[in-house]
């Protein structure tokens, strides 16, 4: 394999990607180019707090719940930044000090202890991809995670949580609130907060994950001006090293830049993120022959993937986001975005084809380049009727996407075992030219209000989403167009909060969640028929309270969601659907003073209540657990100050692999453990972080993805970190 073919999508750059590359470069040297001395002397100086009013992402961020891992508000897109209690959804954002005491690299890592929330991507593979409430995330061609609120800018297939503040989820579908998600996920949407320079920081980092992949982080935030209007801050890491998976060894690369500037009535931000990950011997999903029970799952360090495949992943992308207060009632926005993602790799998807556990894969080359550009325009307005206060939100949005690939035919096959790999002699592939492969726009408005009575104790929100969806697919040999797409759909809201206590919130919603609808197959008697977007439908009831310092959340939904299929007599249409009815249970704060717990249990029942295949009503969609558990505590040791002892335990129940159910994986439980010591060297906080994931070294497969693929459980796995404040 040439260097040359190795280096691939790294050695095509667009002009973002060289622009935002030398944007993080410089920033990053100017940072460190203030003198040691003005940094020494900024920790010295307590300075007021900045309290910008805004109805949008703000300066400062909503306080966080006792305990410290979830903040009492978030973002509900179209809705703005909202309190927990005031939202009329299941939402819940994991803070900062939560994602660092996780040691938790990724945004998969750190949703470890979210009982509706599973990762059905094998660690150690190339992209991250989620099921929530029961459908799946983030799947395909990725690219359905939020940032800052806005889809299209986001990393497609991994987030590093070097640039990230906090993590939110909202469960159930987000139509109305984040637009249709680019490739149609409805089981919720799941938001990064980038950093911000909230406060002067100079945080290095350093920390070990067996075996032996070292990284090296740094945070630096800055502000500047008269009012410290002006804000400066640079995040990144590098890393490499091999992991615990056997042939397998990564590298990467995160550099991040957050300008600002809070004026009393004119607001702005620009983010710049740059990102590269390089994989040896990537992990990937399994198939299973068809009639074939899954044979029990090998030690999670068992990789089939052969040493000579590999994979690598490139991301740039840029957000300005933009808020005016016209006047105290009315402000206006506008954000503009824009982002790369690339990857090229060789490797294969293996299949299980006895029950000996033999595996066949066919290796393939795949490169594939996505540009994206995101614009959205509204405006937030709160005035009074009468006693009913509204706050009425207008948002209009664009998105474009263009996917261009190269997927020459695979030059062969090797074979292996789950148990015991074997390794084979590479196999030379040869590169392709990139074809087109589809272009996209999603264009939409959006009109919500919240109406409010009795002092904000009642508020009734409603809204509606005008969602319009065209995208053409082109041969990737002729490049020849093959079917267009130009379809709209109107997608209603509604929610009740009702708070007759402050600390106690009774709320409902019936929202809906837009998917693309499919074009018929060629194999298909109507080939080529165009569908009107799906329309997937959330009901839901919950309770939310406040007890001293814990607080429970209870929430009870159904979601529906329709399919197309193909019938036996090859008529394609929309006759399948899938309901995925739960409850929903999670708790978090302080049970005493130095005791804090996070987690809860998700109970879900699926159904295919319509399909094609007649003999398949009623069945378990695929990867739907009854059960999902998870439960984290962390103790503050009375012997000795500083020291924290922590674990956690993660339960699946079983999970079908095909829709006939005739297929499964067996339920799993995982417990990790850890200590955290918190001191300080030479008048500098350190931290100091050591934790064994899967402590049991438990062999299971973790998840199932929602084309019936299934992903091994990692090993044992052994973190170590250092943070340094200066």
């Amino acid at each position: 394999m040439s260097s040359r073919h190795r280096c691939g999508g790294a050695c095509r750059r667009t002009d973002l990607r060289s622009g935002v590359a030398l944007a993080v470069l410089i920033a990053q040297s100017c940072l460190w180019a203030v003198p040691a001395a003005a940094q020494q002397a900024g920790s010295d100086v307590v300075l007021d707090t900045v309290v910008v009013q805004s109805d949008g992402v703000r300066a400062d961020l909503p306080a966080a719940f006792p305990g410290g891992q979830v903040a009492r508000g978030g973002n509900l897109g179209l809705l703005g930044t909202t309190d927990v209690f005031n939202a009329p959804f299941s939402l819940i954002t994991y803070t900062s000090e939560a994602i660092r005491d996780r040691q938790a690299a990724t945004a998969a890592d750190a949703l470890i202890l979210d009982p509706s929330v599973r990762v059905t991507s094998p660690g150690g593979g190339m992209l991250d991809s989620y099921y929530i409430r029961g459908f799946p995330v983030n799947e395909g061609t990725a690219g359905e995670v939020a940032f800052a609120g806005v889809y299209g800018v986001a990393p497609s297939f991994r987030i590093f949580n070097d640039y990230v503040e906090r993590i939110e989820v909202l469960k159930g579908p987000g139509a109305l609130l984040y637009g249709m998600s680019p490739n149609g996920g409805v089981g919720g949407v799941i938001n990064i907060v980038p950093k911000i320079a909230r406060e002067d920081l100079t945080r290095l980092s350093t920390a070990y994950v067996s075996d032996g992949n070292v990284s090296g982080h740094a945070d630096i935030a800055r502000r500047y001006g008269e009012n410290r209007e002006f804000g400066v801050r640079f995040s990144g890491g590098l890393g490499a090293g091999d992991t615990v998976f056997d042939n397998q060894a990564e590298r990467m690369q995160v550099g991040a830049l957050a300008l600002d500037y809070q004026g009393e009535r004119y607001r702005s931000w620009l983010y710049l993120l740059a990102q590269n990950e390089n994989i040896t011997a990537p992990t990937r999903p399994f198939q299973v022959a068809s009639g074939l029970a899954v044979p029990s799952a090998p030690n999670g360090r068992n990789n089939v993937t052969q040493s000579w495949e590999w994979s690598q992943s490139d991301d740039r992308s840029v957000l300005w986001r933009n808020e005016y207060d016209i006047s105290d009632t009315l402000m206006v926005f506008a954000n503009v975005g824009a982002a790369n993602s690339g990857v090229e790799r060789y490797f294969g998807l293996p299949t299980i084809i006895n029950a000996a556990g033999d595996t066949r894969s066919s290796v393939q080359y795949y490169n594939l380049d996505v540009d994206r550009y995101t614009y959205d325009l509204g405006g937030r307005a709160k005035f009074d009727t009468g006693f009913v206060h509204h706050t009425v939100s207008l948002e209009g949005s664009y998105y474009d996407e263009t996917q261009n690939r190269a997927y020459p035919t695979s030059p062969g096959s090797v074979l292996s075992n789950i148990y015991n790999p074997i390794a084979r002699a590479p196999i030379a592939y040869t590169s392709a030219a990139m074809m087109r492969l589809s272009d996209s726009t999603l264009s939409g408005i959006s009109l919500a209000d919240t109406l409010a009575v009795l002092e904000d104790r009642i508020q009734l929100t409603l809204g509606v989403r005008l969602q319009n969806v065209e995208s053409n697919n082109y041969s990737t040999t002729t490049g020849a167009r093959t079917t267009s797409y130009d379809e709209s759909a109107v997608s209603p809201m509604a929610g009740l909060v009702v708070r007759p206590l402050q600390n106690v919130s009774f709320y409902a919603n019936y929202i809906e969640g837009l998917s693309k609808g499919d074009v018929a197959p060629v194999t298909a008697t109507n080939s080529g028929e165009v569908f009107a977007p799906y329309q997937s439908k959330q009901t839901e009831i919950g309770v939310k309270w406040e007890a001293g310092k814990l607080v429970t959340t209870l929430a009870v939904f159904q979601i529906t969601k329709p399919g197309a299929e193909l019938s036996s007599a090859g008529l394609y249409s929309v006759s399948g659907q899938q309901r995925v009815r739960g409850i929903e249970w999670e708790t978090f704060g302080e049970v005493m003073p130095g005791v804090r717990i996070l987690g809860g249990v998700t109970l879900m029942q699926g159904m295919l209540t319509q399909t094609a295949t007649v003999a398949n009503v009623g069945n378990t969609p695929i990867g739907v657990p009854s059960v999902q558990a998870n439960i984290g505590a962390e103790w503050d040791l009375p012997w000795i100050k500083g020291l924290t002892a922590n674990g956690a335990l993660i339960y699946s129940g079983k999970q079908y692999i095909n829709t006939a159910n005739t297929q499964w994986l067996p339920e799993w439980t995982r417990v990790d453990l850890g200590l955290r010591y918190v001191t300080t060297i030479n008048d500098r906080r350190t931290t100091f972080r050591a934790s064994v994931q899967n402590v049991a070294d438990t062999a299971y497969w973790a998840g199932v993805a929602s084309f019936g693929t299934f992903s091994l459980g990692a090993p044992r796995t052994f973190l170590v970190s250092m943070d340094v404040d200066f």
